[in-house]
């Protein structure tokens, strides 16, 4: 499925002009100004924002605001596009978190270059937060209230992990959400499903406590909530590409030589 874009001008051609810019790499939603635009986010996933900031009844300030501070949406990245060229005025856009400022007029190629690089880097860094056994969750968060989010996230998760038969129900009444904006918050952030992330922070645990040493395998298997040794040792080898006596191992072996 393409990256789902969400375009937010009052100007018509202008928002014309990027979904033609942009619809041969991206799905396009259109919004006329930041109240419409909020009203699609509550049914849409949405990847990136690209918005105008001089609008009627919401202006794009006010929007970047708004997403940046509600959990459901801080973890969209915004491009703000605009015809003012003040130093100032790109200052309260960075202050209010939007990820990037492009000034009118401006070209597609560097729109299209920019779009591109957000999404990547976002891309990147879920990719190593995923294949490395002691990177923390949080360092998927872009936004303070994404970082909140995700520490209590781990915190819910941790807390509960000797339940074998934690699944999305009871991590949402955990976190005391939906278990439909619990799904889509997490999916946003993370590209993972939920059972996914429950999955992969046992696996960081037992890392963490495969690298103290101060336990048995099995005794780990049991503690991260896995029925069995054998099926722990499977999925830590397909996560992170090492079986948990080598990973052992080899953190025992750098601790001696330090």
């Amino acid at each position: 499925m393409l990256p789902l874009i969400l375009l937010v001008d009052d100007n018509e051609e202008i928002l014309e002009f990027l979904e033609r810019v942009l619809k041969n790499k991206y799905a396009i939603l259109k919004a006329a100004e930041g109240k419409e635009a909020l009203a699609l986010l509550e049914t849409e996933a949405v990847q990136l924002i690209v918005s105008d900031v001089m609008m009627p009844v919401m202006d794009g300030f006010e929007l970047c605001k708004i997403i940046k501070s509600t959990v459901e949406y801080s973890h969209i990245p915004v491009i703000l596009l605009t015809a003012k060229n003040t130093l100032q005025s790109k200052v309260q856009g960075l202050e209010l978190g939007a990820d990037a400022y492009i000034e009118k007029p401006f070209s597609k190629e560097h729109l299209l270059a920019q779009i591109a690089s957000l999404l990547a880097n976002r891309n990147n860094i879920r990719e190593f937060y995923a294949s490395s056994p002691l990177i923390h969750i949080k360092s998927m968060a872009h936004t303070k209230a994404d970082e909140h989010f995700l520490e209590t996230l781990n915190d819910a998760i941790c807390k509960n992990m000797e339940d074998a038969d934690m699944d999305v129900e009871k991590l949402a009444t955990i976190m005391n959400m939906s278990r439909i904006t619990l799904y889509r918050k997490i999916k946003a952030i993370s590209v993972l499903t939920p059972l996914e992330v429950i999955n992969i922070t046992r696996l960081k645990k037992a890392a963490e406590l495969l690298a103290r040493g101060e336990h048995k395998i099995y005794e780990i298997a049991d503690m991260v909530g896995f029925s069995s040794q054998s099926n722990f040792a499977r999925s830590f080898q397909k996560q992170f590409n090492i079986t948990p006596t080598e990973y052992m191992n080899s953190k025992h072996t750098d601790n001696k030589t330090k």
